[in-house]
């Protein structure tokens, strides 16, 4: 199967919010929805409306990995809701979605990213180390250890 990668659309909204939170809940990241989450239950607004990006990638029609792009200033942008789910773990699709989001940030004109991951989301820290994001802090959000990490794009 090949996975196809395009732009969020409104009847993604569903499926965007189901990936979000079984994402955090199977890697015991989940914190409870809140103020927090209001990008995910507005995507157009928050990502779409101000210059960034969301897509989604699908397997034979059905959304299976998800993420975006949220400007943070002239020329960055974090890397948001990177989401698989789990029945497609290590099966690179979501460093597909990681290059597909570099890729388009360039189109974008974006000279920088930065995201933040939990310590318990090993597999995203590997995946980002493995593409050139290096660490630039730590800190706590509620009761999770987060890692930041950025990366210049060329």
């Amino acid at each position: 199967m090949e996975l196809s990668i395009r732009r969020y659309q409104p009847h993604d909204a569903a499926i965007v919010w189901e990936l979000h939170n079984l994402g955090l809940h199977m890697m015991g990241a989940h914190l409870g929805n809140g103020a927090r989450d209001a990008d995910v239950l507005a995507v157009e607004q928050h990502y779409l409306a101000t210059g960034g990006e969301f897509l989604v990638g699908e397997l034979a029609r059905q959304v299976v990995v998800i993420g975006g792009l949220l400007p943070t200033g002239v020329g960055e942008a974090e890397v948001k809701r990177m989401r698989v789910h789990p029945d497609y773990w290590r099966h690179g699709l979501g460093e597909q979605m990681l290059l597909a989001l570099e890729q388009r940030g360039r189109e974008l004109g974006l000279k920088r990213l930065h995201l933040d991951t939990s310590v318990p989301q090993l597999p995203a820290q590997k995946l980002y180390v493995k593409h050139g994001y290096q660490e630039i802090g730590r800190g706590l959000i509620g009761t999770l250890e987060i890692i930041y990490y950025e990366k210049r794009l060329e």
